[in-house]
């Protein structure tokens, strides 16, 4: 008996220490690119709206193929899909790497990435529910989120000095670590029997057609980009209003309460992606400061940050209310941006303190979000509306990213409305902060007036 409850106990944790390598590396590769975008926009001579598809790729099909992992694991079972992921996570890893000195095929290479790293997030808290036992799963999901907090704070840091010291290329390498877990996960878990149902793969090419074609909208700014994404999304809206088992359940946008969350939320998340990919080239052109310097002293301590707020965040959630947590993290970015904006030249070392309340505001947010969305549903909508935050949170993400490159490439903002930025590098930079904290406080006044009009005690 001892024996077998001992065996019991090291497969759980086998599994539980293989998953966590997972978590680590699938965050890791989300952030460690980041501070290499300048360095990458060199080299192949691209503007920041080119330059800034090598995360606006990989985030695209990342968002996408976690909402499609989470409708096929029933079908198709965990354990195929998970080591599907880790395969062409890998497969992506290595075609980048080969072939890094061809733009498309490094552009080509961040979405087969995200395609693969998609399975991570989708598929790992469920491999927790089913195969750790119940009174250890608190711990377990305590353990993974920290992980993926962790490995969020170190990517900039990693980041900065492979690419300084060696070549950003070989950041493409770094998710190949996970191959190792693949003979492990074969050996630990189950083979299960896939359940039958249909899948709505129409709707998923209508809705990642206009997805795509509005992202390249925002980096080119041709109409005719934007006139085929919205062409796309009317014929996914017309798609899932008829067909049986929509890939989006269209009853979730009759919840006025639930799409101002989703909407809102996204302006919020896109706003500080965009803001982060943008550091980055503005460390560069205001300050010359070297791709290490950017990764470890100016954006490291603003990632490590969230392990402090994240905590917080939770306790004045409980203790004073969703609502007085958003207001906190809003203040915390609209105010942040505002200081940045205005003392942009001031030093380097204001924009570390920045992006410490930046991280800072998203940890709050990010945990008001989730809490005042999820009290919008009903019990019937849990599974497939909160699926839809986690989707567009993503997605979100990447177009802030896409957005922000391609005004920083237009010119459309770089001209001095401030009297005391008189150094013409900074101009652009301040004026898209100015242009961030307005985004941010406008969607905090109507998710403020939204939910206080429900009546519903957050």
């Amino acid at each position: 008996m001892n024996s077998s409850y001992s065996q019991s106990i090291f497969r759980y944790n086998q599994i539980l220490l293989w998953l966590c390598v997972l978590s680590f590396f699938s965050v890791l590769n989300e952030m460690v690119l980041n501070v290499s975008l300048p360095d990458i926009a060199n080299e192949f001579n691209k503007a920041p709206a080119s330059t800034n598809w090598v995360n606006t790729a990989f985030i695209l099909t990342f968002s996408i193929g976690t909402a499609v992992y989470g409708k096929l694991s029933d079908q198709l079972g965990i354990k195929k899909l998970l080591l599907f992921g880790i395969i062409v996570n890998c497969f992506g890893s290595v075609i980048g790497f080969v072939g890094h000195s061809f733009f498309p095929i490094l552009i080509l290479a961040r979405f087969i990435q995200g395609t693969g790293a998609a399975a991570f997030p989708a598929l790992l808290m469920v491999v927790v529910a089913r195969y750790i036992p119940k009174e250890n799963r608190g711990k377990a999901f305590g353990l993974i989120g920290s992980i993926v907090t962790v490995g969020e704070g170190v990517g900039p840091a990693i980041g900065g000095m492979i690419a300084h010291y060696i070549h950003w290329s070989y950041l493409l390498l770094l998710p190949t670590v996970t191959i190792l877990t693949v003979p492990f996960l074969i050996k630990l878990l189950k083979k299960e029997e896939g359940v039958k149902g249909s899948f709505d793969m129409a709707g998923i090419i209508f809705m990642s057609v206009g997805i795509v074609f509005f992202m390249l909208f925002t980096t080119s700014y041709s109409i005719s980009f934007l006139i085929i994404s919205i062409v796309s999304f009317l014929i996914f809206v017309k798609h899932i209003m008829k067909v049986s088992n929509p890939f989006v359940d269209p009853a979730l946008g009759k919840n006025a309460s639930f799409m101002i969350g989703i909407v809102c939320g996204g302006l919020i998340f896109g706003t500080v992606a965009g803001f982060v990919s943008m550091v980055p080239y503005m460390m560069k052109d205001v300050y010359q400061l070297s791709t290490a310097a950017i990764g470890s002293w100016i954006i490291f301590p603003g990632t490590m940050s969230v392990l402090f707020f994240g905590y917080i965040g939770g306790l004045l959630v409980d203790r004073k209310g969703s609502l007085f947590v958003l207001t906190i993290g809003v203040a915390f970015l609209s105010i942040s941006y505002l200081i940045a904006a205005l003392f942009i030249g001031a030093t380097p070392w204001l924009m570390t303190i920045v992006l410490v309340f930046v991280f800072g505001g998203l940890s709050f947010t990010k945990t008001v979000i989730s809490t005042i969305v999820s009290g919008s549903l009903k019990q019937k909508e849990t599974g497939a509306g909160m699926s839809l935050l986690n989707f567009t949170s993503f997605l979100s993400e990447g177009l802030g990213i896409a957005v922000v490159g391609g005004l920083l490439s237009i010119g459309l903002m770089d001209r001095r409305l401030l009297p005391m930025n008189a150094d013409p590098s900074t101009y652009l930079y301040s004026n898209m902060l100015f242009l961030f904290a307005g985004i941010i406080a406008i969607s905090w006044l109507v998710t403020m007036k939204v939910y206080k009009r429900s009546q519903r005690d957050f």
